[in-house]
This record gives C-alpha cells, structure tokens and sequence, in this order.
C-alpha cells in the first residue's frame, strides 16, 4: 500500500524491512495466545495473537455496513518465508511503521495476507466489527474511502509478478467472507488505484481484479462486472458534465451545474482531486467517479440526488429534479435497474450511477 503522498517505494520496504528484522527476534511474542475467527472463511489471528501494540488513541467504530473493499499489496519483498512467525512479524512491522513514521493511531488497514497465506486482523476491532456485520472500523488504508472501504493489504510487491497461489486463494476467501457478512457484492471490490494517485496493488495483482470478482461471484452469485466511468474534460458539454458539477457541488464547489465543463469546473475538480488524493489532472476519470459516485437512497437530499433526478429524465424516466430522495424517486431508479438489468434496490450505488453515466 502505497500513500498518495508517497515516499519512494525503497524507502517504504527499507523501514519495514528494518521492523521486520526486529521482528524476527519477537517470535516469542508472535506465539502468545489469542483469538482466532474462522466463521466461515479463512482463520484470522487478532491483534493479540500476534503482539499487537496497543493504539495511540481509541479506535472509532463506525455503525453501518462498508461499501466496498479495497485490495493492497504491501510493497514489501516477496519473501520465501511462509510460515506464521513471518505473518506475526510483518503485522508488527507493519504497525510500528504506520503508527511511528506515518502517525496513525494504529494499523491503517482492517486484514493482511501474509505470502503464506495466513490472514492478520490490522486495525483493531476490524473482527468484532466484521462479527457484527453491521459496523466497519474508521481506518486510514485509503484517502477519500477509509469510513466506508474495508482495506486488505498483501504482503508482497506485485508490480512484475502475481501474488503466489496460496495467498490468491486466501484472498478470494476473505473476500467472500466479507462479502457475505456485509451483503456486499462482487462487483464491489476494487483496487488502491481506483481511488488515490499510487502504484498499489501493482500492475499485476490490480490485473486479477476481474478474476477476483469473477471468483467471488462464483461463490456467492451476482454481476461480477465494475463500474465504467466516462472521461470528461475542459470543452465538454452535455448532462454528463453537470452531473459531475452537482457531485462537485455536493462536495463543497461553488460552482454553476450548467452542463458546460469551463475552466471554473476544471478548478473545482482540481482541488477536489487534491483533497482525495487522485491524480490532479483536471480530467474526470476513474478515481474521480469512484470518489465522487457515493450512494445514494431514499431519504437522501442535495445535489447528488438532483442528478439522479435529472439523469433519470433525461433517460425516459420522469423526475422530479428537486433534490428529495422520496418513495417517487425511490420508484423510478428501481424502474431504471430493472430495465438495465441491475439489482432492484432503489438504491443509487456505483454500477447504477455508472449506469446513469453511460
């Protein structure tokens, strides 16, 4: 997982490479006893098992269920060590490095597959909160996503090379078991890189996404496919533009959602790609759509549910566009999934506001 603001890559594997040292001499720690959750998907050991330190400052439990996961490789060397002394070790190397060279309260993500396959709790509380399948844990894993995103980092580099067998398979695992506790759906699963400017989860582990998904659907139904965004940029004009302006709006923009990308649009999405950490070209693409196309549903209010009404209209379904979620709305998008093809929720998450987009 690399930062938005990232430090070289070399830097990053040097420091951890330094705590894993460390580690190594700790196996003692690594050993002591603690929980382990299986319920149905891979065992996972918990922050005691392997020797967590305790976090700076409490960790916030969020109440409401994740919107997606997001995958990470750790930009650590891919080791030969397979066993569970390496595992311990990496999740400690991993929370000293988080906690006292970025300043995070504790571990930025909520699980770790080790090379070996084995799967660590990260951030505390990330099981109980998963046990619950009705919380998620506040975590630091992805700027713009970390109150609505569970984060799973793999160890390992992936940038010219896939992860090992054993570890993918983990990882369609774990993912199911998420999946299914928090009623999320395969296409819900993404990489780093569709969110913030990064390299993670590397060129070849980001390349089994749609494998990922395929597999997980395969144990749990559903469309596999992920959202497609379109690309606009200074000069375009149409409704997509100012759906793109309401989102902005939405976001804080002071801005005129006119339909017509101008140089006031490209400012706003400027400094909203800053914000998020996405690439700042000024062009909404992929990160910019996924940061921006938050869900939205009956009892919502705003910009964001102007578009909704706006594009449904524009697409043969007539709505008021006045920025009430109601139960006439709420009617409306669940005429459009049906005619798409899309599950019947009569809510507005990312495969049906790239729908509306398309």
């Amino acid at each position: 997982m690399t930062t938005p603001t990232a430090r070289p890559l070399l830097r990053r594997r040097t420091l951890l490479a330094g705590a894993l040292s460390l580690g190594a001499a700790l196996t003692a720690l690594g050993s002591a006893a603690g929980p382990v959750w299986a319920a149905g998907g891979p065992p996972v050991s918990g922050c005691e098992a392997w020797g967590a330190r305790a976090p700076k400052s409490p960790v916030k439990v969020l109440t409401g269920r994740p919107q997606k996961i997001i995958v990470h490789h750790t930009a650590t060397d891919n080791v030969t060590e397979y066993g569970q002394d390496r595992a311990f070790a990496l999740a400690r190397a991993m929370q000293t490095y988080q906690m006292d060279t970025e300043g995070w309260i504790d571990t930025g993500q909520h699980f770790t597959i080790s090379r070996g396959a084995f799967v660590t709790e990260g951030r505390h509380g990330s099981l109980a909160a998963l046990d619950t399948g009705a919380q998620t844990v506040e975590a630091a894993h992805c700027t713009g996503q970390n109150t609505v995103a569970i984060g799973i980092e793999n160890e390992g580099t992936y940038t010219a090379e896939e992860p090992r067998a054993e570890q993918y398979a983990t990882l369609v695992d774990l993912c199911t078991r998420i999946c299914l506790q928090y009623g999320l759906r395969p296409y819900q699963i993404y990489g780093h890189r569709d969110f913030n400017n990064t390299q993670c989860p590397g060129d070849r582990l980001y390349a089994l996404l749609p494998k990922l998904r395929a597999d997980v659907a395969a144990r749990i139904g559903g469309d596999a496919t992920a959202p497609v965004w379109p690309v606009l940029r200074t000069g375009d004009v149409d409704e997509r533009v100012r759906v793109l302006q309401c989102l902005l709006v939405q976001r804080g923009a002071a801005i005129t959602p006119d339909g017509s990308f101008g140089p006031a649009t490209e400012g706003a999405l400027r400094a909203f790609q800053t914000q998020i950490g996405a690439g700042i070209d000024g062009v909404a693409g992929n990160q910019t759509w996924n940061q921006l196309c938050a869900p939205v549903a009956q009892g919502a209010t705003g910009e964001a549910v102007k578009a909704v009404q706006s594009r449904l209209s524009a697409l043969g379904f007539p709505t008021t566009a006045d920025g009430a979620f109601g139960p006439g709305t709420a009617a409306r998008v669940s005429a459009f999934q049906s005619a798409r093809a899309l599950p019947q929720d009569g809510v507005v998450d990312a495969r049906t506001w790239s729908r509306l987009l398309g």
